[in-house]
């Protein structure tokens, strides 16, 4: 510690002499270390787990019901279920919870002092959806599955929603109108963020979560429009919302969750056993093909990663790759400059690796500067770019940085202090003293 302590107190010292040079290599660094982090960071918002607690615990489950003329595109089973196969698995007691879930446009009508009507969006889910994926409350908390099966008109509200029709306050227990129908508020859901909509990826999973959340089973005397994706490989053979029910249209997301190996052994066989018994009433004409999926499995197959932001992290990774290279030629010009003083410390009995170690550490301490400017350059950046896709995620707060980037940014500015300073303390270390002694 003793030897570190001085190594750090010479390199200050240095520092300290050329206060000019030293802020353009802290500034180099600096840019080259705002740029990767900046890119970074949009590349780790889309990747991070967004559940990291229960990822391993969640699936999402797929069953191949499409046409045997040919696949569905892609080649994999759909991306939802119909709402058939839904009610079937639903009879399952293996998932500890399960929940299938779509989302509508409905109409809301608050009192009018505090707002106007307006079209919203509304995703029907069954009771487990807030406990499966963590949701916060802020006042009250889910409705029951009592709820569910009788199919009661409670609501839970999002927090910015209470704000507008209640003014924020506690409205569990209060009444609100949507469509021809009024709902008793059970909860009001707390500040919810998760990095991606990750249990609805068939649309756009960058967007904030839904507002206004209604039981599953109201979809029967409600009739409500579908307003997510909607497959199917033949028409209809009744008519009307009664039709979409009983077709073969592939519209609801469905997840289950299992918190042992032995639970998904058993859901997995549990799901092709199901889908065997359907072929004897013949549907599922295609070879057997369902995937029930964790988080993490389903974010990759849908990619949820754009190609993009991994080759813009290379490319920003390049260039800060060119500004630590570019620093060289100013840190050994620096060094050199020093060589009498070094010549006098070897000839005092310094050696090589000591001289090397500080200017190591001399340049170091600059990236470390150099990497926290750079660090607060790109909270701005990513201001920015929060800024430019706000109208596509309608949320301010998709792009953070969080511990991890954080980390990333000062273990970048210290690599590029390595890069600058390697060559140039290699090579003031072994220039003979001998030579400098001379010219004293």
């Amino acid at each position: 510690m003793t030897l570190i302590a001085y190594q750090v107190r010479m390199a200050w010292k240095s520092l300290r002499r050329n206060p000019g040079h030293t802020a353009i290599v802290a500034g180099g660094i600096a840019l080259g270390v705002a740029v990767s982090t900046v890119f970074a960071t949009v590349r780790h918002s889309y990747a991070k787990d967004p559940i990291p607690a229960k990822s391993d615990d969640l699936y999402y489950v797929r069953l191949d019901s499409w046409g045997p003329d040919e696949p569905y595109p892609g080649g994999g089973p759909p991306t939802q279920i119909t709402y058939q196969d839904l009610m079937n698995l639903m009879r399952s007691d293996i998932p500890v919870r399960q929940s299938g879930m779509f989302k509508s446009f409905l109409y809301v009508f608050p009192d009018p002092k505090m707002a106007r009507p307006s079209k919203e969006i509304v995703r029907l889910c069954f009771a487990d959806f807030f406990t499966m994926f963590e949701v916060p409350f802020r006042y009250g908390g889910p409705w029951d599955r009592k709820s569910d099966a009788k199919a009661e008109q409670v609501v839970v509200l999002g927090k910015a929603m209470n704000e507008r029709l209640f003014g924020g306050e506690n409205s569990v227990g209060r009444t609100v109108r949507i469509e021809n129908r009024e709902f008793k508020v059970v909860g009001v859901l707390d500040e919810w963020r998760p990095s991606i909509k990750f249990y609805d990826l068939t649309q756009n999973f960058v967007q904030a979560p839904e507002e206004i959340y209604l039981p599953f089973n109201l979809l029967v005397s409600m009739k409500p429009s579908v307003a997510g994706n909607q497959d199917a490989w033949k028409n209809n053979e009744t008519p009307g919302f009664a039709g979409l029910l009983a077709s073969e249209a592939v519209w609801i997301q469905f997840w289950v969750e299992l918190e042992t190996a032995e639970q998904v052994a058993r859901y997995k066989a549990y799901v092709d056993a199901y889908t065997l018994e359907q072929k004897k009433l013949g549907r599922f004409q295609r070879p057997l093909n369902n995937k029930v999926q964790t988080v993490k499995e389903w974010m990759a197959e849908v990619r949820v990663v754009p190609k993009q932001t991994t080759a813009m992290l290379a490319v920003s990774l390049l260039f800060l790759l060119i500004c630590a290279l570019n620093l060289i030629g100013l840190l050994l010009g620096k060094f050199l400059a020093r060589a009498p003083e070094i010549g006098v410390r070897r000839a005092m009995g310094a050696r090589r690796l000591d001289v090397f170690v500080q200017h190591i550490v001399e340049c170091e301490m600059v990236a470390l500067a150099g990497g926290a400017v750079g660090l607060a350059l790109s909270l701005g950046g990513l201001w920015a770019v929060n800024l430019w896709t706000r109208s596509i995620t309608q949320r301010a707060d998709f792009f953070q940085i969080d511990w991890k980037m954080a980390a990333f940014a000062a273990i970048a500015a210290l690599a590029a202090g390595l890069v600058a300073g390697f060559y140039p303390a290699l090579r003031v270390c072994r220039i003979p003293p001998a030579t400098h002694l001379r010219m004293q």
